[in-house]
């Protein structure tokens, strides 16, 4: 908006330094004394006698200076009617204080006494010229140089020596040095003053700059000093300026002191992209040398729309642009609902659709950034380029995208903006910065925070947003704190430092840096990340993880999903509830389903250590370490797959497969089902070069039922073997032995069903 009223500065300043000379000139034409002139006339040469009067020269002084001379080659009175014609006239004003030196010129003129008019008969030529230093020279001295005169040109001027008016119904042409125009009939009452120009105001500049100006009507007058133009048209290349009523307020010296605009004022400028201003008034003040502009006040409904690659609306109840040296705009002042708008272009706008549709991504979808105040004040480099802005009372940014309804508003004590090119580049707002996400169907997103940092893209929308000196942000059940968070408009991502925490529906998170999607909830955390999921329900029918106490997870990175409430931890990634740990390069897990996923690498395993409960109510870690782990708490069931290794006191068990299930917490023994304890082992099944190790004795085979009740091992497939150090291998169709009394049961095939019992002692 200030850099396209920037223009209108030129158009004000040439229109009315040149529309001033043609009226003023006009105005000065009506006081030469025309009427005094005329009216002496007559009696000066006689009318009353019937005679000619060859070359005559007649004047009229005051005080010793000469008003005004009237010289003419021959005066004619007819006696039928009494009319007296005058030939190759000249008349020059001098004014009272002789600071004129105005030339009437003209070959024929009439005068009818029965009506008192005097007119004249074909062209009359008027040359208007000022001449200060008249009162320093002898009286009657013209100027010692004859410049930059006004010439009018007119047809059939009528003065009437009763009335004191002058007419002219024709055509008057005009030219200044600068310009040139005409008009249609002048009219001037000499009792009020006033002279009218009656229509088809016409005027071409040639500099400064080309233009054309048009005029419907033009108004003089004396008391108050001013010029009135109506219906102003100006045109000049790829420019248009239109106002309903236009008036040039003169100072005493006839020069113009201010301009006022009123009445549907509007600018139409046409190139890469076509502007429209308009306001309901506009005026200017001239000061200084040369009368150039000082400033330009824009008032009622101001309005300005940019149309091309990327459109633009601006818009207040009033406008104060300031001037400086060469009417160079230095800075601009708006207020009274002052609002900014930026808009993508309708090619951006279908880009944008077609990459939404694509990505399935609502976030590449066009932005439509408006900013809002009661106050603004611009600051303008080299005139024309909107360098920075300020506004005064509580500001706004609206940041809207209509493909999918979504609206996120900025709000502080103060913004201060940085401009590119006139487009918003920057933006700084303090204090008590907010941001608020607004999305259908949805909770409000918002952050809080003593300062923020907008960014824009050249093409227009916002690029980041940065919070700074403390982050408060709550969606929901979704809250989040730390000292600086940015945020990325084109995937909508909030990023936190400085001790970042993020808390939704009990799960608790910190990291280094977290990073999260406002509009999805989904999260990212890096470094030392450490999570906790609290306010959990106890699963009566559940195994590991089924109980209220937190689970805790620590791990170098992790990627959560709000919904479902999936979370990836990696890196070193452990997790635990009371004595039950898993650890794995990565953990998967699912707060709803409390299911797990864990997967090794090629130097690190999965472990898992949960307990068993002994015969006499001990408890005996089991550790287990494996390269796959998959655990649903709906079946209570671990699957470990990939070289499983089972450690129980003292048996180690090997195998490709291994399904672990455990007791659900209400079938736990009283005394260690209470909250808090461990999961419990009910039974181990292993499949797939099942390997059992103890101290003195190693068993092998293809499948592995061990119970934990019974502390017993029902080993099938291979054949199975066992061997004892002391007793030798034994073979059998099937091998079942207890570990705590060393019982071992064998049997035979079908063909051969013998069934032998062997007491081993250690």
């Amino acid at each position: 908006m200030p850099a396209s009223v920037t223009r209108l500065r030129r158009w004000f300043a040439a229109g009315a330094i040149l529309m001033i000379v043609i009226v003023a000139g006009m105005y000065l034409y009506a006081r030469w004394r025309v009427s005094k002139v005329v009216r002496e006339v007559p009696a000066k040469i006689g009318l009353d006698i019937q005679q000619t009067a060859e070359g005559f020269s007649i004047s009229k002084s005051d005080e010793g200076r000469t008003l005004f001379t009237v010289s003419a080659s021959k005066a004619v009175q007819f006696k039928q009617g009494g009319h007296a014609e005058l030939h190759d006239v000249k008349i020059v004003v001098y004014g009272k204080d002789a600071s004129r030196f105005d030339r009437i010129v003209g070959d024929d003129f009439e005068f009818d006494p029965k009506s008192g008019d005097v007119t004249a008969k074909g062209k009359v030529l008027i040359d208007l010229e000022s001449n200060p230093e008249g009162l320093r020279n002898a009286d009657q001295t013209p100027p010692a140089a004859l410049k930059n005169a006004i010439h009018i040109e007119t047809e059939g001027l009528v003065f009437n020596k009763n009335t004191g008016n002058a007419t002219a119904s024709g055509k008057v042409a005009f030219s200044t040095p600068d310009a040139s125009g005409s008009a249609t009939g002048i009219e001037y009452v000499s009792k009020t003053g006033i002279l009218t120009l009656q229509s088809a105001v016409e005027m071409n500049m040639t500099r400064p700059e080309s233009l054309n100006l048009h005029a419907a009507r033009g108004v003089v007058t004396k008391d108050p000093r001013k010029v009135v133009l109506r219906g102003v048209d100006v045109k000049r290349p790829r420019q248009r300026l239109v106002a309903g009523e236009t008036s040039f307020i003169l100072r005493e010296d006839n020069t113009v002191e201010r301009i006022l605009a009123d009445n549907e004022v509007s600018c139409d400028f046409s190139g890469d992209s076509n502007v429209h201003a308009r306001s309901d008034r506009a005026e200017v003040t001239l000061a200084g040398p040369g009368n150039q502009i000082a400033s330009t006040v824009l008032s009622g409904n101001v309005h300005l729309v940019t149309e091309g690659g990327q459109s633009a609306e601006a818009s207040a109840g009033r406008v104060t642009l300031h001037f400086g040296p060469h009417q160079i705009l230095k800075t601009v002042h708006a207020e009274e609902n002052v609002r900014l708008e930026q808009k993508l272009g309708q090619n951006s706008q279908n880009l944008a659709s077609a990459k939404s549709s694509s990505s399935n991504s609502p976030l590449d979808a066009a932005q439509d950034v408006v900013m809002t105040a009661p106050v603004m004040d611009f600051a303008v480099k080299d005139g024309r380029q909107v360098e920075l802005a300020e506004t005064s009372g509580p500001p706004e940014i609206v940041i809207s995208q209509s493909a999918n309804n979504q609206k996120t508003v900025v709000t502080a004590g103060k913004f201060i903006a940085k401009f590119n090119g006139n487009h918003l580049a920057s933006l700084h707002g303090k204090p008590d910065a907010k941001i608020v996400g607004i999305s259908p169907g949805q909770p409000d997103r918002i952050s809080t925070s003593p300062t923020l940092d907008v960014l824009f893209h050249p093409q227009g929308g916002v690029s980041s947003i940065t919070q700074d000196g403390g982050l408060n942000y709550v969606s929901g059940t979704q809250k989040a704190w730390a000292q600086r968070g940015v945020y990325t408009a084109t995937d909508q991502m909030l990023a936190l430092s400085g001790s970042p925490r993020i808390v939704d529906a009990g799960l608790t998170t910190t990291a280094q840096t977290i990073r999260f999607n406002r509009a999805t909830g989904d999260a990212i955390a890096e470094g030392d990340v450490k999570s906790t999921y609290s306010q959990l329900k106890a699963q009566s029918g559940g195994g590991m993880f089924a109980s209220s106490d937190p689970i805790h997870v620590v791990s170098r990175t992790m990627t959560a999903r709000r919904s479902p409430a999936v979370a990836v931890y990696s890196g070193n990634a452990r997790m635990w509830q009371n004595s039950d740990v898993v650890e794995a390069p990565t953990l998967q897990f699912d707060r709803d389903r409390r299911s797990l996923v864990a997967e090794a690498t090629s130097t690190q395993p999965v472990k898992t250590v949960l307990v068993q409960i002994e015969k006499n109510g001990k408890a005996t870690p089991v550790t287990i370490t494996s390269a796959h782990l998959t655990y649903s708490d709906s079946g209570r069931q671990i699957l470990l797959e990939g070289g499983v290794t089972a450690k129980v006191a003292d048996t180690n068990m090997t195998a490709g497969k291994m399904t672990l299930y455990l007791l659900a917490k209400n079938q736990q023994k009283s005394a260690t089902a209470e909250a808090g304890t461990p999961s419990q082992v009910e039974k181990i099944l292993a499949e797939g070069s099942v390997v059992i190790a103890q101290t003195s004795r190693k068993a092998t085979g293809d499948r592995l039922l061990y119970t934990a009740a019974e502390d017993k091992f029902e080993l099938t497939g291979g054949p199975p073997s066992i061997f004892d150090a002391e007793h030798g291998k034994i073979t059998g169709d099937s091998l079942t032995f207890y570990r705590h009394d060393d019982r071992v049961l064998v049997e035979g095939r079908d063909t051969s069903p013998a069934v032998t019992r062997t007491q081993v002692a250690r």
